[in-house]
């Protein structure tokens, strides 16, 4: 079976199907896609460049070929999508195992691409708008514009559709949350199962009728239960054009707090089923709900082939702003994209919500009449303006059209063409075909009065989205509505250009949805472990299936096909925006960690078994599901609570192995962790080589009369390959150097303190102390156990980062509002333990503060790490147990501030779900709740003289920096109220939890750009790293029982890439989408998928980031040479979600070279680049 056919049954989505013209589903499939690229205009002529040139040329024409490669540096575009030239029996490329994953340029090409690199510094995205000039030229003042409440009286002069009528969609829809009041299954059972089944009853009556629907989340679900008939039903409807498919995502996500690589996961699930079920590909972009956008999203959907986008939540008075200019609509743009390939049209909704009483015009009062479910007989509460809907007849037709059109009239005057978008619906409506009826019914009579009347100068109908933005855009082809000096895009003339984001949303007044950022923390800690954990998975099973193929021990990702899918569904339910954002009731919230805890279990007992596959013999024709070696050295009992370390208690003469996989793309040097049960232990590497280590004793997180657990970590430095493996054995009784204990100093209000064994204990003299390694000196408070400044040895400067514990009172605080009475007070007061652990690895402070509460909301440790000159030592570790416990800290929040020397002047950057930075400043004008912004992953202040101050966080959470040299994160939540926006409880739920940052203080070595100020900064080389480092963290796994030191496995260790990619180059994944397919597909089929990202780097602080590693500038990234002992055949290049083959229809300019035919990755920086690949091994090479 051709490997991108249609499956069965719609469990699983196809990998890479064609979207030109889609294979025969059940004959469910349409003929054609949705989604045929359309010819995207470029301005000017292509760019045409060559790939490399030999020596010679080079040597003849030197100054112009690094002329050439500056311009191909800065317009590096997506590979080409032709396949290599190659006959049908032709063999596959030989064994390429012995080249580098990259070939070396010569040194004017490595200058050309260093001159490229400082040519984007104090360079953004030339745009009309952007939303940092909104923030600074809106005054917030809230003023109260009438029956428009947050804008003004709309009026019309009655001429303006005399040369071009207005031309109105009403769009009918059903929102449905995967989950929010109810579980996803109780809402499927209760209204959205119910809600489908009307939408195919009701459209195949008149094909006048239209619909849009988002969630295949739910979809799937009916797909599944829906009789044969009813799916042609509903599949005939989608190629008819009735019924679009609008994103096509798993979910709705949210875009505050989901990571890059869930967002994809999520859309590429949703998308792939669709595709490989229905046979189309979503065009347009639907996102009435999450709270706030931001500019990942944009730039994620065109790299998915979308054209255009709706949204609606954004701050009332950035709404006003726009509406005003008519600038509601425009391209968005990303503010690094010099060569405009990343712009999206949106659609902005100007009103409050997206009900039916705020989207047909400014008025509500007369948009609720027009909601004809609203009428007594329906379960709707009534219009609370109280003018309720009446039944259109033929005596009432004409003043209620002509009351409609008129609110029609007054929001097209918002907009700048004469295309008009009416959404027709609300939260799960639709849900009976007596409802269905009663909408349609009424609105058809509306429709043909208006359509029968020309001097009205008016055609009103039911519309999709992909009927609004073809009939705009044909609108602006002939019309041409740019404004004087206006830059616009050739995306589509006539609207402006907007770089930025949406965030913090307001809905009204000062309700600023800043709470969200931190509602639920335990669990947007959990979505990224399972995120990492998958993406893990992903890699390891693409190993075990490229190595294995048709031995024995592909059998093992195959069986595990059902589970993975669940993972990635799992990952992606919880990217929805009552998710991940922690908005749900609180059974709900349990159902969402239950899912995923369970694809925890699952892909960790999957990788536990992986991992000896790979160690062993691929030959082996034992059954690779049984394997039961290894064990993950963190386990999880319950959905709700932290992971913790099994306890390695190693026996007299026996060895317990720990084996590594490092999911990075460099080596990795780094100290890693077992606690065992005695400190009487070494460490051998898997040379049987004894290696350095130090034991320290296990400090309880709370305080107790027993502060040590009783148990011990144990400390070593691990070196583990690229992608790889490596093995070490933890042993007791072996003649070489045993664990080096720590020492321990305390400092402790009582008098008695029980020094654990066998460690020496000394008291700490003074109340302040010293920690160091070899590049910091770090000084602390031990009265307050808190951090007061950081020494650099390299410079020798002192920098003052002044820890703070403090809280705020709040009332109306819920789960989505923060509303804070006053400041955040300190709550740490003198007293408490302060415990010192200094060994030759690592050095510890724990500190349990002493609070006005009996039991702290919260203990922390610090650590730094003596590695030798890796980027452990470059980082200081912050750990807070978090315990937000009891009825004490009802309606509080909890935050840890940084207190530095850096002069901010209230500027700081944070990222957005983990893929680029954004610019933040604090505004007297706004209240404190409106300063707060999501920080996913990083957050960094920095002054004009380079001083940076960086914090990298393993989870979403909420950042400010109220004051000059101040960035402060909330921690946690605990609030009775609810805050008024459906939900019905506060957020009482909170669970201990640990929160992991890593600060980074750094000095850049070269000049900054004299705008530095204004512009978007980026992380340096060293913090990507140590962002990657921490958010993708080494997976250990150890041996069930402790065995003979004699035995060893096939292999210590696996190697499977030729060399560490470049620093700056990301494996955003590396996946088989459709393992269940893998045995059947044809000989060099593309059953692979990787995702590449190049991150960009300042280039203002040190090159190496400190670190021997190389940028792609120096080392480009070759997929033929990148695997050592598989060979990439067949390599395209195609759009995130894996359905598009066209570079040219997702943005990117034309290209340099044939990846096909050369392997060459040209990759620009901020960009993610797929590509589809068929991974083969040696033996398959030599049949």
């Amino acid at each position: 079976m051709p490997f991108f056919s249609g499956g069965g049954g719609g469990r699983s989505s196809a990998l890479l199907p064609t979207t030109s013209k889609p294979k025969a589903h059940h004959h469910l499939r349409s003929k054609s896609s949705l989604s045929a690229p359309a010819s995207s205009r470029r301005r000017g002529g292509p760019h045409s460049a060559s790939s490399p040139y030999s020596r010679r040329a080079l040597c003849l024409a030197a100054a112009a070929f690094a002329a050439l490669f500056v311009l191909a540096f800065l317009r590096l575009g997506f590979p080409s999508s032709r396949p290599a030239a190659r006959s049908p029996h032709a063999r596959p490329r030989a064994r390429l195992t012995r080249r580098p994953a990259f070939r070396l340029r010569d040194s004017a090409a490595a200058e050309a691409a260093a001159a490229a690199v400082a040519a984007r510094i104090g360079r953004e995205a030339p745009v009309d708008i952007t939303t940092r000039d909104l923030y600074d030229r809106i005054q917030f003042l809230d003023a109260d514009g009438g029956a428009w409440k947050q804008g003004w009286e709309v009026k019309y002069r009655g001429d303006e559709w005399d040369g071009e009528k207005l031309k109105v969609f009403v769009a009918p829809h059903s929102h449905n949350d995967p989950g929010w009041i109810r579980t996803v299954e109780e809402y499927y059972e209760r209204q959205s199962r119910h809600i489908l089944d009307t939408i195919v009853e009701s459209l195949s009556k008149d094909s006048r009728r239209k619909f849009i629907w988002e969630e295949m989340s739910y979809l799937e679900r009916w797909w599944r239960d829906a009789p044969r008939k009813k799916q042609e039903a509903f599949a005939k409807l989608v190629r008819d054009g009735q019924l679009e498919i609008v994103s096509g995502g798993w979910v709705m996500n949210d875009e505050a707090n989901s990571h890059y690589f869930a967002i994809i996961e999520q859309m590429m699930e949703g998308n792939m089923w669709l595709n490989d079920t229905i046979g189309v590909v979503p065009k347009n972009s639907w996102s009435i709900d999450p709270f706030g956008y931001s500019s990942t999203m944009a730039y994620l959907l065109r790299r998915m082939g979308f054209h255009n986008m709706l949204i609606q939540r954004t701050h009332y008075e950035l709404k006003k702003e726009l509406a005003m200019k008519k600038n509601l609509e425009y391209l968005w743009r990303q503010n690094w994209d010099i060569e405009e390939t990343t712009d999206i049209f949106v659609h902005m909704m100007p009103f409050y919500s997206y009900d039916i009483p705020h989207t047909c015009g400014p008025e509500p009062a007369i948009c609720c009449q027009f909601d004809f479910a609203r009428m007594r007989g329906f379960s709707y509460e009534s219009c609370p303006w109280r003018f309720d809907p009446v039944e259109t007849d033929a005596d009432n037709v004409q003043e209620r059209a002509t009351k409609l059109l008129d609110q029609y009239r007054k929001k097209s005057t918002l907009y700048r063409t004469n295309t008009l978008l009416i959404p027709l619906g609300d939260d799960f409506r639709y849900v009976s075909v007596e409802e269905a009826e009663v909408q349609f019914r009424n609105y058809e009579k509306l429709f043909d009065y208006i359509n029968s009347d020309p001097h009205l100068n008016a055609e009103v109908k039911f519309g999709t989205l992909e009927d609004y933005f073809s009939t705009l855009r044909d609108e602006a082809e002939k019309i041409n509505y740019s404004r004087p000096g206006e830059l616009g895009s050739v995306e589509l003339q006539g609207f402006p250009t907007l770089s930025g984001d949406f965030f913090t949303y307001a809905d009204r007044n000062q309700d600023y949805w800043s709470g969200y950022y931190v509602s639920r923390p335990f669990f947007k800690a959990v979505d990224r472990v399972l995120e990492q954990t998958l993406r893990a998975s992903e890699i390891l099973a693409s190993f075990v299936l490229g190595y294995c193929q048709k031995f024995q021990c592909a059998k093992l990702p195959i069986s595990f096909s059902h589970k993975l899918t669940a993972a990635r569904r799992n990952l992606a339910l919880f990217q929805h925006h009552d998710g991940v954002t922690g908005t749900a009731k609180d059974h709900v919230v349990v159902d969402y960690g239950t899912r995923m805890h369970t694809s925890l279990q699952d892909l960790q007992l999957f990788m536990s078994r992986a991992v000896e596959v790979l160690l062993g013999d691929f030959h082996d024709r034992s059954d690779p599901t049984l394997l039961s070696h290894f064990e993950p050295v963190q386990e999880r009992s319950k959905y709700d609570v932290q992971p913790v370390h099994r306890v390695l208690d190693p026996r007299e003469g026996k060895a317990q192995s720990i084996v590594f996989f490092n999911p990075l793309e460099q080596t990795r040097d780094e100290i890693v962790m077992v606690v065992v049960s005695t400190p009487d232990v070494s460490v051998l590497n898997s040379n049987g080589s004894c290696l350095q280590s130090q034991v320290s004793p296990e400090w309880q997180f709370v305080s107790d009369e027993k502060i040590s657990t009783g148990r011990h970590r144990l400390y070593w430095r691990a070196s583990v390959p690229a992608l790889g493996l490596e093995t070490y054995y933890v042993v007791t009784g072996q003649d070489c150097e045993k664990a080096i204990p720590a020492v321990v100093k305390t400092f402790t209000a009582s008098q008695q303190f029980p020094c654990p064994e066998p460690y020496v204990c000394s008291k700490l003299e003074g109340k302040t102390v010293e920690m160091k390694n070899s590049y910091y000196t770090l000084s602390f408070d031990a009265s307050h156990g808190l951090l007061q400044t950081v020494t650099g040895h390299k410079d020798g400067e002192q920098a003052v980062i002044g820890e703070e514990i403090g809280m705020y009172r709040s009332h109306g605080s819920g789960a989505y509002l923060f509303k804070p009475i006053g400041e955040a007070r300190s709550i740490v007061e003198e007293g408490g333990h302060f415990i010192l652990t200094e060994g030759p690895l690592v050095q510890e402070t724990h500190s349990l503060p002493k609070t006005e509460w009996h039991k702290p909301p919260l203990s922390h440790s610090t650590r730094i790490y003596d590695c030798g000159d890796s980027i452990q030592d470059m980082l200081i570790e912050k750990e807070y147990h978090v315990e937000l416990v009891g009825h004490v800290f009802n309606d509080k929040e909890l935050i840890v501030r940084y207190k530095t020397d850096i002069d901010n002047q209230r500027i700081f950057y944070s990222d957005l779900n983990g893929f680029q930075m954004s610019r933040r400043q604090t505004y007297d004008k706004l209240p404190l709740q409106g300063n707060y912004y999501p920080m996913p992953s990083l957050a960094f202040l920095q002054d004009s003289l380079g001083n940076r101050f960086s914090v990298h966080s393993k989870q979403s959470l909420g950042a400010a920096s109220l004051k000059n040299g101040w960035l402060e994160i909330m921690l946690d939540r605990r609030l009775v109220q609810d805050d008024g926006r459906g939900l019905g409880q506060g957020v009482m739920d909170n669970r201990p939890m640990n929160v992991i940052f890593h600060l980074l203080r750094e000095s850049n070595v070269s000049a900054l750009p004299k705008t530095h100020s204004l512009l978007t900064l980026q992380p340096s080389l060293l913090s990507h790293r140590v962002g990657a480092h921490l958010n993708y963290p080494m997976h250990a796994f150890m041996s069930k029982k402790p065995h003979e030191k004699s035995f060893k496995l096939p292999q210590q260790s696996f190697t499977p890439l030729t060399a560490s990619l470049p620093c700056d180059v990301h494996i955003v994944n590396l996946k088989v989408p459709q393992p269940l397919r893998f045995p059947h597909a044809e000989a060099a089929s593309q059953r692979f998928a990787i995702l590449l990202q190049r991150r960009d780097w300042d280039a203002s602080y040190c090159k190496k980031g400190g670190l021997h590693c190389t940028t792609v500038g120096e080392e480009p990234v070759n997929l033929f040479y990148m695997f050592k002992d598989l060979s990439a055949v067949n390599v395209k290049a195609t759009s995130l979600n894996l359905l598009h083959d066209d570079p040219e229809m997702l943005g990117y300019l034309e290209q340099i070279g044939d990846v096909a035919q050369e392997g060459n990755v040209l990759i620009s920086p901020m960009e993610i680049q797929a590509y589809k690949l068929d991974l083969q091994p040696p033996s398959s090479q030599e049949e």
